[in-house]
């Protein structure tokens, strides 16, 4: 991308046939100038305000972010985008603490019900993913920052066929996670807890992969909408996610 993050020709591309067509009303402003300033808006961070003119009126940048958020379909886009590009060998899962900037404050059923939760360190969310063998994002689920890593393995894996290999760490070392993986034919590679009397065998060159989960965050953090959760509605820092994670690794 260029300094103003415009979408480049490749990737615009891929992406404008997802995009919704034929909906009544106003013909929208241009799909691909509004798109490219949402997109400067996750990278620096900046208040929706103060996106660059060249990208139209702010108005019409958030506006239309916040709608198709609502609508789901960054989500939608992320999905279907990823599902096309797996291969369901091995799989990477774990989880990564995203710190609330006070602007994510204020939602009339509390923090909880928008995926932020209090502990020590503050006000944090936390993503949860699953990534591919290439260290690309197939799956994520957004919770508060004090719920425990394993309370929604489960629900990443519901959606994906299984895979041959999960790679994950100590904090998904319980047998009824391993169990009923291992009854699908997938080979568990999580190091046991040290509080386990017999551990469980660890396929050690494997798990040396479980690294690209680790750089996948990084790179997704790189962008400072997602490295600070400044949206008060989950589904809007969701679909950041989704978005960003589209950008990054399913259009490059």
């Amino acid at each position: 991308m260029s300094e103003l993050d415009w979408l480049s020709d490749e990737a615009w591309t891929v992406l404008e046939p997802h995009l919704p067509k034929n909906r009544p009303g106003a013909p929208r402003v241009d799909d691909r100038r509004v798109i490219s300033g949402i997109l400067h808006v996750l990278r620096s961070g900046c208040r929706w305000k103060d996106c660059p003119p060249e990208y139209g009126p702010p108005t019409t940048i958030y506006n239309r972010y916040n709608r198709w958020s609502a609508q789901g379909l960054w989500h939608k886009l992320f999905a279907r985008l990823a599902a096309a590009g797996n291969i369901p060998d091995e799989l990477s899962i774990d989880s990564t603490h995203i710190k609330a900037h006070r602007s994510a404050a204020g939602s009339k059923k509390g923090d909880a019900a928008q995926a932020i939760g209090r502990s020590r360190g503050g006000r944090t969310s936390k993503i949860h993913a699953l990534a591919n063998a290439q260290g690309k994002p197939i799956a994520f689920v957004l919770t508060p920052g004090n719920i425990a890593d394993i309370s929604v393995a489960a629900t990443l894996l519901d959606d994906v066929a299984p895979p041959m290999r999960l790679l994950a760490d100590k904090a998904y070392d319980a047998d009824h996670f391993r169990k009923p993986l291992e009854a699908l034919g997938t080979e568990v590679v999580i190091p046991s807890n040290g509080t386990r009397r017999h551990p469980y065998p660890l396929n050690r060159i494997a798990y040396r992969r479980r690294n690209v989960i680790e750089r996948m965050f990084c790179r997704m953090k790189d962008w400072r909408r997602i490295a600070t959760r400044y949206d008060r509605l989950a589904r809007n820092f969701l679909s950041a996610v989704a978005l960003v994670a589209t950008i990054c690794f399913w259009l490059a």
